[in-house]
């Protein structure tokens, strides 16, 4: 039916009936096309708390609905991770700096 379909120049739709995930993906992502993780990546460099954000969706694996979001909130995590070093290594300057005077 299919192939009647396709030599009358209709359309036939893209599946395949043994692997149902084939069209699963077919949707754009969220945050203008891109993913949240890629998205709050780069809104973190101006509001750094979204990284943390995304760094707890990546943990709580959500990921796992849309894999293609995967390596956007991996980058956030790593950002965070930064951030949160460069945070304590700026406190502890300080710390130091007001005890030994």
């Amino acid at each position: 039916m299919d192939q009647m379909n396709h030599r009358s120049g209709d359309y036939a739709p893209i599946g395949d009936h043994e692997d149902p995930k084939l069209g699963m993906f077919d949707k754009p992502l969220p945050c203008f096309g891109w993913g949240i993780g890629w998205f709050s990546l780069l809104l973190g460099f101006v509001f750094p708390v979204m990284w943390y954000y995304a760094t707890f969706l990546y943990f709580s694996k959500y990921y796992q609905k849309d894999p293609r979001e995967r390596t956007g909130l991996e980058a956030s995590a790593v950002a965070a991770l930064f951030c949160t070093v460069a945070v304590l290594i700026v406190l502890a300057v300080f710390v130091i700096k007001a005890l030994f005077p």
